[in-house]
């Protein structure tokens, strides 16, 4: 295998041999078979996995079919577009450890929300994205039309009217290459992030109506249809970057399928991955070991199980590097 893959993927068989490194390979080589006999993949994407620049690898997962559907926070749904828009606006601190809560008010005090090192320009980034996605919800609207809220995003960044902000090179934008292949996406909890709470603020001022941009429960039904049809053969695996709602969301969707809508012949997912560094503990669900979904009905006694206990922000581009083959 190796003398068909590039360098990254050299090293990474050459020395990732024991404990997380040797998970990361096992997970790596799972997913390419998983792929290579004709299954599907959803990738979850918790935390802020965007800012962190993921669509750099991300965006040519996309590019050659190697995901099938994405789950994400509505933070990661945004903010790969904010990266893309507002890309030399944003401040880094290397130093974030060491801030006063005084100096992190003055980094709000001039518009900069932190993310971990890496702080958000709200003018540049949060502003430039709302006028164009307010004039889409208002378009749709007069039209008595409804969309998810990534459909939205993606009317948004087909028209070209970001075009003139672009300040990264597209191709390492994931909603770029989602957009232009409209791959399914899913957004549980999108209410939870900026661009919809600027939404809310539209429609408590009057200015929009509540049922323009689609609910949760509405992205519960896509999942539903799209599982359906894609779920025969190899089947649909997991794999899931950090924790949370992203990949709470998606996976449930099988028991709901076969225990509340009493569906029967649902397979259950055909491979699981999670990336985290969030311990096993009492009651987290993050920290949960696969097996535990067993008891769930979401992953079966044979479904291919991996688990990488570590930064998700520098095991996800080697894994993907890995499947790219470079």
């Amino acid at each position: 295998m190796s003398t068909q893959k590039g360098p990254i993927s050299q090293f990474i068989e050459e020395n990732y041999l024991h404990f997380n490194a040797a998970a990361l390979v096992d997970a790596a080589k799972g997913y390419e078979a998983h792929l290579l006999e004709g299954g599907k993949m959803l990738i979850s994407l918790g935390g802020a996995m965007s800012t962190a620049e993921l669509g750099i690898s991300l965006a040519e997962m996309i590019r050659q079919d190697k995901v099938h559907i994405i789950s994400c926070t509505g933070a990661n749904l945004e903010e790969d577009v904010m990266n893309l828009v507002a890309h030399s606006h944003y401040k880094r601190v290397p130093n974030y450890r060491d801030l006063t809560p005084e100096q992190e008010r003055e980094l709000l005090d001039q518009h900069y929300n932190r993310v971990t090192d890496t702080c958000i320009p709200e003018e540049e980034a949060f502003r430039r994205l709302q006028k164009h996605l307010e004039d889409v919800w208002h378009a749709a609207e007069a039209k008595g039309e409804r969309y998810l809220p990534h459909e939205f995003l993606y009317q948004v960044v087909n028209s070209g009217v970001l075009e003139q902000y672009y300040e990264i090179d597209p191709k390492n934008s994931w909603i770029v290459a989602a957009a232009e292949k409209n791959l399914p996406i899913v957004c549980p909890g999108w209410e939870d992030s900026t661009t919809g709470n600027i939404f809310t603020s539209n429609v408590i001022k009057g200015k929009l109506n509540v049922h323009t941009v689609k609910s949760g429960i509405e992205y519960m039904i896509y999942l539903t249809e799209w599982y359906r049809a894609n779920s025969s053969g190899k089947g649909v695996g997991f794999f899931q970057i950090g924790g949370g709602i992203s990949g709470d969301f998606p996976i449930c969707v099988v028991p709901m399928m076969y225990q509340d809508l009493e569906w029967e012949d649902v397979p259950f997912w055909s491979y699981f991955c999670q990336i985290s560094d969030s311990t096993t503990s009492y009651g987290s669900y993050s920290g949960a070991v696969p097996n535990e979904k067993i008891t769930w009905g979401k992953l079966d006694i044979d479904t291919p199980k991996f688990v990488v206990e570590s930064d998700a922000t520098i095991v996800a581009p080697l894994i993907f590097s890995y499947i790219l083959g470079k």
